[in-house]
């Protein structure tokens, strides 16, 4: 695979003419271009182009083609495994400007929106049509950007991922051209699932330009609950037996107790600094009650305390917007760090001996180091702190990651849940999956033959 990229200079006329002002080669913009929410360090891109719509999108791409300058798609910046960083250079294509949402069609129960469409954009938009768009990774995401990392979050113990909420896709590729890659219908054999394709190839395969979404009926009543534990152990072992009972739970969330301890503080809660879980159900009104009765049965049998739930959204509310915030609030833990952020998924039966482990290396760490997770899918996040004036804290958190990532491989689980493999789990995709990277060094390949696409991503191509 060719690696002699070209000059940007050289690209930088026909662009420049191409866009006006909406390319940008200021050094605030292209800094602000160079990182995401990971603690990889910034590697700005030589310039930024603003596109407002697909066909925009191929222009920049049929110039930068032409040049063989490297392209990285911008949405929000909120990915978390260095997913924007320019390690090669090269433009950086934002997105962020695409933000109109084309149609909704409510009988079907589905919309098509640009890649800029943030997910609170979309649910405001939703609000008086009954429907919903239940991916919910807590950040305020470009849907875009959820489409090619393959996110997920809270909701996905019932709804699903970004793979079973896309219906189709609207691509630029690495030549320019413009590709759709399925239709509107809830099913189809027709051919190989170019959908499924782009979604989580991370911007290494295609640029995505507009998504397809698939979304529900708005339920008739959401109750939420909250319960704590004395340890993670008992927590866990309540997920497992509320799965195994079939309780069709939409959301359960795990927050350990120093996690809880930066949500009081952060969000100005009083839970005991405890293990919790956090969960939610949706249905008829006799539907939710039943869940919670049946869930709260369920938790005694395990030690759990203090369960408590309700059906007032201005409560239910407040609770997700703590579990939202748990991101600035453990950085409140170790002011002025940059977090080293990870997450596993194992098989449910393997959660609770999966996360048994890697308690015990978080006992043994020398920085703060919380834990949560969507522990009803078997996926779990830690959020390691390291003192910003110490190295050796990267070091020990780096070999902390490395272990639970292979723990994680040895109980038939991933390297990532939800994240997305960036240029943080490269490692961990080949030992996980040899033959299937061989497979998809094969397809970037073909489609991107001269690597031009978020190169240093995904996949090592030299």
């Amino acid at each position: 695979m060719s690696t002699n990229y070209g000059a940007v200079e050289n690209a930088l006329p026909a662009l420049s003419t191409l866009l006006g002002e909406r390319l940008s080669t200021a050094p605030a913009v292209r800094e602000h271009h160079g990182h995401d929410e990971s603690g990889f360090q910034t590697v700005p891109p030589d310039a930024v182009a603003f596109a407002h719509s697909t066909e925009e999108v191929s222009e920049i791409m049929q110039i930068c083609a032409r040049h063989k300058v490297p392209v990285i798609a911008y949405g929000t910046g909120t990915a978390i495994e260095g997913h924007v960083q320019a390690l090669r250079g090269g433009v950086c294509i934002d997105l962020s400007q695409m933000d109109r949402i084309l149609q909704v069609n409510q009988e079907d129960m589905d919309c098509t929106v640009q890649a800029g469409v943030t997910r609170l954009q979309l649910e405001s938009h939703l609000r008086d049509t009954g429907l919903f768009f239940p991916v919910d990774p807590g950040a305020n995401a470009s849907l875009g950007g959820m489409a090619a990392t393959s996110a997920s979050g809270t909701n996905a113990v019932r709804y699903g991922t970004m793979k079973e909420n896309v219906l189709s896709l609207r691509v630029v590729m690495a030549d320019g051209r413009i590709i759709q890659t399925g239709t509107r219908a809830k099913k189809s054999s027709a051919g190989y699932d170019l959908t499924h394709l782009f979604i989580g190839s991370e911007g290494t395969l295609g640029i995505i330009t507009e998504v397809t979404l698939r979304l529900h009926g708005l339920q008739e009543a959401i109750s939420s609950a909250v319960c704590g534990f004395p340890s993670v152990d008992d927590a866990i072992n309540m997920v497992i037996l509320t799965i195994q009972s079939g309780i069709p739970v939409a959301r359960i969330e795990l927050l350990d107790a120093l996690m809880m301890q930066a949500i009081n503080r952060y969000s100005k809660m009083d839970y005991p600094e405890q293990p919790h879980l956090f969960l939610e159900f949706h249905g008829s009104e006799a539907s939710v009650r039943e869940q919670a009765e049946a869930v709260q049965g369920i938790a005694s049998e395990f030690n759990g305390s203090d369960f408590t739930w309700t059906t007032r959204s201005e409560e239910r509310n407040r609770l997700w917007k703590a579990r939202h915030d748990a991101y600035p609030s453990a950085l409140q833990l170790q002011p002025g760090t940059r977090a080293i952020t990870t997450d596993v998924c194992v098989p449910i039966s393997r959660l609770a001996e999966c996360i048994r482990e890697t308690r015990l290396d978080i006992d043994r760490a020398s920085m703060p180091i919380v834990m949560l997770g969507h522990v009803g899918d078997g996926n779990f996040h830690l959020a390691i702190l390291p003192h910003p004036d110490r190295p050796e804290d990267i070091d020990e958190a780096e070999a902390l990651n490395h272990r639970l990532v292979r723990r994680a491989l040895a109980m038939d689980g991933t390297c990532t849940g939800e994240h997305g493999i960036g240029q943080g789990k490269i490692q961990f995709l080949e030992e996980q999956n040899p033959e299937g990277v061989v497979l998809m060094r094969q397809i970037k390949q073909t489609l991107d033959p001269d690597n031009l696409l978020n190169p240093g991503k995904v996949l090592r191509m030299d």
